[in-house]
């Protein structure tokens, strides 16, 4: 089995190849990639993804990493909506269930006009790869299967790696490795652990 470390040194060298970044050799698939680690990982991981994002800040090597948190854009979007205190203020009074199905109504998780979904499409441009974060941050209100799901259809022209804090096995997602997300059997892990 290989490192941690062993695995994070090896996103360079895939993002790098150009058939990665053009969604070549995939059965016309959309490029969408898994990189699933050990949940007590996750601080080393996200220092790493920090480091790539600024390594790849200036589009030197022909293109640009957009990191995307997902807990960080429902904030954002609540904020601008003003229903982040109002959130706040019904979860005492209403327990945590009630705000996690008010919050997914708010940001329209699932339908065609997802908000996090369109936070995202606005801001890739045709030389981005995209890495998805805060997926262990976001649940159970944003799941990453559902996120994956939305994303297929709109964003084709970047390649997108989703940092997942858990294990996927190529069909299933299995958060911390205690909590079983759903199948997503549409992306392809971008390093092994073997």
């Amino acid at each position: 089995m290989k490192t941690i470390h062993e695995r994070l040194d090896a996103i360079i060298p895939e993002i790098q190849k150009k058939s990665f970044r053009e969604n070549k050799g995939l059965g016309n698939e959309v490029g969408f990639y898994i990189f699933d680690y050990e949940p007590e990982y996750e601080m080393l991981v996200r220092d790493y993804i920090e480091f790539l994002v600024e390594k790849f800040k200036s589009g030197s090597g022909g293109f640009k990493i957009k990191e995307f948190d997902l807990y960080e854009i429902m904030l954002t979007i609540l904020a601008e909506k003003g229903f982040l205190a109002k959130n706040m203020e019904m979860e005492a009074q209403k327990g945590s269930e009630y705000i996690f199905k008010a919050t997914k109504k708010a940001l329209r998780l699932t339908d065609s006009n997802d908000l996090i979904v369109q936070f995202i499409r606005e801001r890739v441009a045709k030389d981005d790869v995209i890495f998805l974060t805060g997926v262990g941050k976001a649940w159970p209100i944003i799941r990453s299967h559902t996120v994956l799901n939305n994303l297929h259809a709109v964003v084709e022209q970047a390649p997108l790696v989703m940092f997942f804090p858990g294990t996927y096995d190529g069909l299933e997602l299995v958060l911390l490795d205690e909590i079983k997300d759903d199948n997503y059997y549409r992306a392809f892990k971008l390093v092994e652990r073997y």
